[in-house]
């Protein structure tokens, strides 16, 4: 087996949602969709997820849980899942990384890596 055999490709678009957010409150509301695509040769399941939230002050979230937006897609080799969620957070900058831990149907169980994204508040950083 090589490594090409497990290959998942994440993507992820953040957007902010204004009209749930409270600045004045410190309330910042965000929305991402995620695009996964198995770019390996192997099907796999997503079993859960792992996300690591840090706002501008350097406060963290740690997000675990099982699957995304209650289900463990399945995907073939070429095959991939979307979805939206979202986050809140007390700072109008912020940034998001993380993981998804997958089982090939070769038993092997492996991890998608999140790239990092920025949540950021328009017209906030010039």
């Amino acid at each position: 087996m090589s490594n090409s055999d497990y290959k998942i490709s994440v993507e992820v678009i953040p957007a902010y949602i204004e009209e749930q957010s409270h600045p004045d409150q410190g309330h910042y509301v965000f929305s991402y969709t995620v695009t996964i695509v198995n770019d390996g040769d192997i099907p796999a399941k997503l079993l859960t997820r792992h996300w690591i939230i840090t706002d501008s002050m350097g406060d963290t979230q740690e997000v675990k849980g099982d699957g995304v937006v209650g289900e463990q897609p399945y995907l073939k080799p070429g095959e991939g899942f979307q979805y939206t969620s979202g986050t809140m957070m007390k700072t109008p900058v912020g940034s998001m990384t993380g993981s998804y831990q997958m089982l090939a149907d070769d038993g092997i169980e492996f991890d998608a890596q999140i790239p990092e994204f920025y949540l950021v508040v328009p017209k906030t950083l010039h």
